[in-house]
């Protein structure tokens, strides 16, 4: 608890100075004013968290959280629960969604294991590549049912939060200039549905979607499912702890983790998908300033995602109708973010390109 409570008491607000700066900046290039959109709009929260005008994004990576959970049990997957650790050795050798898109952009790639139901210590490959690494931050064996009673203990779920500020600050020490958040466990989407559900004030019906394919019949047994947890747990929605420990996940908790230690450390942060932000409204809710630091890299074509940015105050920068998780939307997300500071300091002004300013100007 040490460690959340001194990152909750040491995140700050961003830089209106910053804002103002690079605002005065855009309007000396050589074009329209705001003829950027939300480019412009993304140079400026960078700058604004990072405190001030910067050099360009370097050091970028995505987290992949990873943890079972012991709903899957109820049925609420398309897939087994193996798949998780079985998608964890894709990602540490490479062949993932994420990872082709982390090459893309020169991203790297950590996945934390946060409670992967198995040792996934030996999946490593032997020849470890620097643009991949595992980090095992394992707070038990996957959750329990939530169906049947809490997700975890209350200090698990402290400690889930606190694995993903400490991934996320150990990673510092290698350099980190913005950061995106993923996942990965199989039947995830049922305990980020009931964190909708209940910290957005949202009825189950309308929070709960598909997930990884599920048939009309098997999504109405999920809904019913969620209701059960909710009913048989009564999470309190004014105590997000509370709340992650009932019906959440520790990858989940992780995530929420990587949000509030990013904030602390001045580093913005892009969400992926459902999972994320639920694990950013986890975040949110443990401390609002948070949010100054989240952007949403993309809606999901998961139903209860733009309620969840709703909820954040969050529009999204794409809608590619994707639904995969790991990081891949946030990986699009963060090449905008360097788009756009890569404008802030390469563009010319109307003086250096020896263009005329606007009429009247």
């Amino acid at each position: 608890m040490e460690r959340l409570q001194y990152t909750l008491n040491h995140i700050e607000d961003i830089s209106a100075d910053a804002i103002n700066h690079v605002k005065a900046t855009f309007n000396t290039f050589a074009i329209p004013a705001g003829s950027l959109g939300r480019l412009e709009d993304l140079a400026i929260v960078y700058a604004a968290a990072k405190g001030g005008l910067t050099l360009k994004i370097q050091h970028k990576t995505v987290f992949t959280m990873a943890g079972d959970h012991g709903v899957a049990a109820e049925g609420v997957s398309a897939f087994p629960q193996q798949v998780t650790v079985q998608m964890v050795k894709n990602f540490l050798e490479g062949g993932a969604a994420v990872n082709v898109l982390a090459r893309h952009i020169g991203a790297k790639v950590i996945v934390v294991d946060c409670g992967v139901a198995a040792d996934v210590k030996t999946l490593m490959p032997p020849n470890q590549c620097e643009s991949r690494v595992l980090k095992i931050k394992k707070v038990g064996l996957g959750t329990k049912n939530i169906a049947v009673g809490p997700a975890m203990s209350r200090s698990d779920a402290i400690q889930s939060v606190e694995a993903g500020i400490e991934a996320l600050e150990e990673e510092i020490q290698e350099g980190l200039d913005i950061i995106g958040t993923g996942d990965m466990g199989i039947a995830n989407t049922t305990p980020s549905s009931a964190i909708l559900a209940v910290l957005g004030k949202v009825d189950v019906d309308t929070a709960t979607g598909r997930g990884t394919g599920l048939n009309e019949e098997s999504l109405q047994k999920k809904i019913q499912v969620i209701k059960k947890a909710i009913n048989v747990n009564k999470p309190n929605p004014h105590d997000p702890i509370d709340v992650l420990a009932k019906v959440g996940g520790y990858e989940i908790g992780g995530i929420a983790g990587l949000c509030l230690g990013a904030a602390r450390h001045r580093i913005p942060v892009v969400l992926d998908g459902f999972i994320s932000t639920a694990g950013a409204m986890i975040a949110n809710a443990l401390e609002p300033r948070v949010n100054q630091y989240l952007i949403a890299s993309h809606v999901s074509a998961e139903r209860g995602h733009k309620l969840m940015l709703k909820h954040l105050g969050k529009t999204p920068l794409l809608d590619l109708h994707m639904r995969l998780g790991e990081g891949t939307g946030a990986i699009l997300g963060i090449s905008l973010v360097e788009a756009a500071v890569k404008l802030l300091y390469e563009m010319a002004t109307f003086h250096d390109a020896g263009v005329s300013r606007p009429c009247g100007a």
